[in-house]
């Protein structure tokens, strides 16, 4: 009973237990404090979103590029720096940007696109966010330099954190806009260091660029490096899809396509059209290149993808990895496209049934063509002289350019000789002090060499002049060819057009004028004869009739006096020739291309420039002359006539249209109404000048006239030259070139002044 204590009596604790009770209260963890919460300070919400919004450079070529073509753009050109950690510099010809939105242009959440949620069911515009330059700006140094119609100069303003650093400042611009950033990340460290240690950037904008230029074939697009001579895109505006498949991925690519087209209209399903192509059996890569345009926009499928691949890996096993370019429109209603922060994916209503209906035309197409299947010989060519050729180009290269400094100490040439620009250096660039890399060479696309193999064919008159009258008009052309013109001809470099008809172009030491007209009616009556029955075709979207165009001729010419006789006069001489140049379709179909019906329909016309188009408000007048001027009964005289005749109707003649630029601007106002008596003259004739007072229409109709004729002269009519074009000795008097200025004697001026 010792051991029984009272209720009131304390029980007596050991001291190890006391020191084991406080150990185990010590260890026990105390209970924290919930975090507290802060609201982020506008600066940091901005760059976490920029972050999101432009993940790499690639993506902020994306947005500026749709930005471009939102603005209705016709030419948009890029260069790129350091895989566009440096610098990214986009350019346009669109509409610009108003001066008085300036101010609020890189601020979050402004944009031009919508004004309401609601829009967003009907959005028809690439952007609508208005984050995109936004979070440029967070992320790296924006400026910004554009002008819109009508203003004498441009404003160029930069931005940072979504605000201008200064007021708009008054600038020298070309039409439409320029977006440059540099130091992209420069405030993101790791991001930084991660792309710097990556060098796929620029390819992924090569490849961005390029699936946009086989969509948007109206619009050129362009894409160099910095620094760069030539572009590693380059396309121009074409009417045909393949044409510009074939300009963008070769003609490796264009030549193994299958067309494909699914339209569905029944509401209870799904309604979508779409239009492609895919690639047969001959087509082997090694991974699949799908381009995917959903309502005009770039995106990503993965589920349309794979279902593709499906398809070809069933039925062409060794061709399993396709080319695959689908366009795909639906009603706007139809499409979510805010689902992904850089708008790479959307959402589609019915998207399993699209699909489905999508993957089983592509297998009906497929099936049917392995039916026929078409077998390629591979010829290996031996030609010797191509090495040497590359290897004499790359010697003379630096002679010629001015090569590295080490040559130029060497050589010691006086400075009033030395030469900014050469053939090989079209963007005009000092490389007299660059050093250039060995390498280059041996780096070259090796889709080029199938090029230049058709080049060789179309330079070599020998391989498609089958008749002996086209064998002499070639040899009188090759007995006529001036030579000093000639080597000015090869080495010039194009520097601008200097009014309607000249143009400026610099060889070595030496400025001249070139009348555009007579250098393109020359090149393409040569270019006639090289490809004599050997032409691709321009198909007409609708057959003209001839007898309607020939009577448009001959209004046009104003031959006769308005009257009812004249007029029957003008049908018979139209019947007639609508007669003779029937009977004489076969052989104008068949060596020149130039398809008539048996109804006199004038439905094909021949290619006689690579991605070039002639001005179609001249077929009247070719047509005319087709039955007017020809000499049918002489073989080599018919010949020579009609090459004529397409050499000046394929001829880059000014536009019909008056030149909209300086004074031409008065061509475009309307004419002032008739002023009552009780009103002030004064004002009238200022109200008469104001902005409303300009046909706006057939201003823009003008504009991209003459701005196309001028991007064909340079980027299509003088490449072309330098490769086929051999002057005659007329030229050399006539005043189609006429030098202007001469480096040394320039000198030899300053000197005595």
């Amino acid at each position: 009973m010792e051991n029984i204590h009272s209720i009131d009596e304390p029980i007596p604790i050991e001291e190890d237990e006391v020191t084991e009770m406080q150990e185990e209260f010590n260890s026990t963890p105390t209970i924290k404090e919930p975090p507290k919460i802060y609201r982020l300070q506008e600066s940091v919400i901005n760059r976490i979103a920029a972050g999101e919004v432009i993940q790499r450079p690639v993506s902020a070529v994306k947005e500026l590029i749709e930005n471009s073509l939102d603005a209705h753009s016709s030419s948009i050109n890029v260069v790129v720096k350091d895989g566009g950690l440096k610098l990214i510099q986009v350019s346009d010809d669109g509409h610009g940007i108003r001066f008085e939105d300036l101010p609020i242009l890189c601020e979050r959440h402004t944009t031009s696109k919508l004004s309401k949620f609601e829009d967003l069911q009907t959005i028809k515009s690439m952007g609508f966010r208005g984050e995109a330059l936004a979070s440029m700006t967070y992320v790296g140094h924006v400026t910004v330099t554009t002008i819109t119609p009508g203003q004498l100069h441009g404003y160029r303003v930069s931005y940072k954190d979504g605000v201008m650093e200064n007021e708009p400042k008054p600038c020298a611009a070309v039409k439409g806009t320029q977006i440059m950033i540099e130091n992209l990340f420069y405030n993101m460290s790791a991001r930084r260091k991660t792309l710097q240690n990556s060098n796929d950037d620029y390819p992924k904008m090569v490849d961005v660029l390029s699936r946009f230029a086989i969509h948007h074939i109206s619009v050129g697009f362009s894409c160099r490096k910095h620094g760069a001579a030539r572009a590693d895109v380059q396309s121009v505006p074409t009417s045909s899809r393949i044409d510009a498949i074939r300009s963008v991925y070769g003609v490796s690519v264009s030549r193994n396509l299958i067309n494909i087209e699914v339209t569905d209209d029944d509401p209870s399903r799904s309604v979508f059209s779409m239009k492609g192509f895919i690639s047969n059996s001959n087509y082997v890569a090694k991974k699949i290149t799908m381009v995917l345009f959903i309502n005009d926009r770039l995106v990503e499928c993965s589920t349309l993808k794979r279902a593709i691949e499906i398809v070809y890996a069933a039925t062409y096993p060794r061709a399993s990895k396709p080319f695959v370019y689908m366009s795909i429109t639906l009603p706007p209603e139809h499409v979510d496209v805010n689902i992904h922060p850089t708008k790479r994916e959307v959402s589609l209503l019915n998207q399993e049934t699209i699909i489905e209906k999508i993957q089983a035309e592509v297998e009906q197409q497929l099936t049917n063509a392995n039916d026929t299947r078409i077998f390629e010989e591979q010829v290996k060519m031996s030609s010797p002289s191509a090495p040497k050729v590359a290897s004499k180009d790359s010697q003379s290269g630096p002679s010629t350019s001015g090569g590295s400094i080490a040559a130029l100490k060497s050589q010691k040439v006086p400075v009033r000789k030395m030469v900014r620009t050469d053939a090989s250096d079209p963007a005009g660039r000092l490389h007299a002090y660059m050093q250039v890399k060995p390498s280059t060479q041996l780096d070259r696309n090796a889709s080029l060499n199938s090029i230049r193999s058709s080049i060789r064919q179309r330079r070599n008159p020998k391989e498609s002049a089958d008749l002996t009258s086209i064998q002499e008009l070639m040899d009188e052309i090759d007995n006529n060819s001036h030579p000093g013109l000639l080597e000015i001809v090869r080495g010039c470099t194009y520097v601008g057009m200097a009014d309607n008809v000249l143009a400026l172009l610099q060889y070595k030491t030496h400025l001249y004028l070139a009348n555009v007209v007579s250098l393109s009616k020359e090149l393409m009556y040569q270019q006639v004869l090289r490809r004599f029955a050997h032409f691709n075709a321009i198909q007409l979207s609708d057959p003209a009739s001839l007898p309607e165009l020939i009577m448009l001729a001959l209004k046009e010419e104003d031959m006769y006096v308005d009257g009812s006789e004249n007029d029957d006069l003008k049908k018979k001489i139209a019947e007639m020739n609508t007669e003779l140049l029937k009977r004489k379709a076969e052989m104008l179909e068949e060596y020149f291309c130039i398809y008539i019906d048996g109804l006199g329909n004038l439905s094909r016309l021949p290619v006689i420039l690579d991605q070039y188009t002639p001005d179609m408000d001249r077929v009247p007048e070719f047509v005319l002359c087709l039955g007017n001027d020809v000499d049918w009964e002489n073989e080599k005289s018919c010949f020579q006539t009609i090459a004529a005749a397409l050499a000046n109707f394929y001829a880059m003649h000014p536009p019909i249209l008056p030149n909209p630029s300086g004074d031409g601007i008065q061509h475009y106002r309307k004419k002032p109404s008739v002023v009552s008596l009780g009103e002030d003259l004064n004002t009238s004739g200022t109200n008469g000048a104001g902005e409303d007072e300009i046909e706006h229409e057939l201003l823009a109709e003008a504009e991209t006239a003459w701005a196309q004729r001028e991007w064909s002269v340079q980027h299509i009519l003088f490449p072309a030259m330098r490769l086929f074009l051999k002057p005659s000795n007329s030229m050399a008097k006539n005043g189609t070139f006429v030098q202007v200025a001469s480096l040394e004697k320039l000198y030899r001026i300053f000197e005595r002044c």
